[in-house]
């Protein structure tokens, strides 16, 4: 299998020849182990677009103390003014242009910037090279992330659960430049688009599921069905509890998700989705597992989760990124764990590597 083929056979529940394998641009990762981070990448490759020769950042000396902590403000194309205290790691709004809605009469959002004939060629010949060889997943398409960016996080939730006439104005301001950033991404060829939103806290929704079809879902319903039909597949990140509305997702036409696996009960989980037809991320604990855990914890948890979701025979993937804070061999460990099931086997081995022997 290519490693297309093997992706769109996750995604619609078939046999892989080898577990798929999608890394997030580890930025934190480089900066924490530098090379020897970058050799692991190298190691072991995945399906998705590769990120292995990233450069590794550094921090500005100008957001140094002596002490070497990092502290540093950036303000985006919204306006947002952010505060950073953990390098390459996103940071929290500081100054928010819509801290007061009467600023929303003069708000505009910035440029698209695939507009602009050479940022479109250029990327264009990006996701063309990452087509060559592998399958091209981009974006991050999430509104209500957008809103609570550029206004305070309480005000937006107390702002949805009144259906305030400026937070609908917002959202739907910010639909309209999502699905112009949609149509540029599908015109230049990717195979997938991403969504993210975090709508779940450890135990529960933070809207109920009535106010989330209500005010969310239709919204979604319009960028999910635009990329699906330009023949894309999507993908859709949420943290937290989020179990009452995976069926809505499923009907909007979301064919992936990646949850937050230690807010449910994984076997649940991995039985209803695969009901539902919706293929998942398997993203190991990164708060507890990756970051305080032993390689055997590390390895123990993917072994755990593959047969959970039965990576093998569809429906699933392997998705890895690094926080800091986490150890290298735990990374190792990680790397080497999804590596076993990244192996092309013969048939008659393909029942022992989805019943791996645990780790004692």
């Amino acid at each position: 299998m290519t490693s297309r083929e093997r992706v769109e056979a996750a995604l619609a529940f078939e046999p892989v020849d080898k577990a798929p394998l999608e890394y997030h641009p580890c930025g934190r990762g480089l900066y924490e182990h530098g090379e020897a981070f970058r050799r692991l990448l190298k190691a072991h490759p995945g399906d998705f677009e590769d990120f292995s020769d990233m450069p590794i950042p550094r921090p500005p000396a100008e957001a140094c103390g002596p002490d070497g902590s990092y502290h540093e403000y950036k303000t985006d194309a919204w306006g947002v003014t952010w505060e950073s205290r953990i390098f390459a790691m996103t940071g929290h709004p500081y100054r928010q242009p819509l801290a007061d809605w009467r600023a929303l009469e003069g708000f505009r959002c910035p440029p698209h910037a695939l507009a602009e004939d050479a940022a479109f060629a250029s990327y264009a010949k990006r996701i063309a090279r990452v087509r060559e060889t592998r399958y091209a997943k981009d974006g991050w398409f999430g509104f209500f992330e957008r809103m609570h960016a550029l206004r305070p996080f309480e005000d937006v939730l107390m702002d949805v659960y009144d259906n305030e006439r400026e937070i609908n104005r917002l959202a739907d301001m910010l639909v309209e430049y999502e699905l112009e950033e949609l149509r540029l991404m599908c015109a230049a060829g990717v195979d997938a688009v991403q969504f993210g939103d975090d709508f779940g806290t450890a135990r529960a929704m933070l809207f109920s599921p009535e106010v989330w079809r209500s005010f969310f879902k239709p919204r979604y319903r319009r960028l999910v069905q635009f990329a699906r039909e330009q023949g894309k597949a999507v993908f859709f990140h949420t943290c937290g509890y989020a179990a009452p509305i995976l069926e809505d997702l499923r009907e909007i036409g979301v064919n992936a998700v990646w949850p937050q696996l230690t807010a449910y009960d994984m076997e649940e989980l991995a039985a209803r989705l695969r009901r539902l037809g919706l293929a998942c991320a398997i993203h190991v604990d990164r708060a507890n597992v990756m970051t305080h855990g032993t390689p055997a914890d590390v390895t123990r948890a993917v072994h755990a989760a593959a047969k959970a979701f039965d990576v093998m025979n569809g429906g699933a993937y392997f998705y890895v990124e690094t926080d800091n804070g986490f150890p290298l061999e735990n990374i190792r460990a990680l790397l080497e764990a999804i590596g076993a099931y990244r192996k092309e086997r013969s048939e008659e081995h393909t029942s022992e590597l989805q019943s791996p022997v645990p780790i004692s």
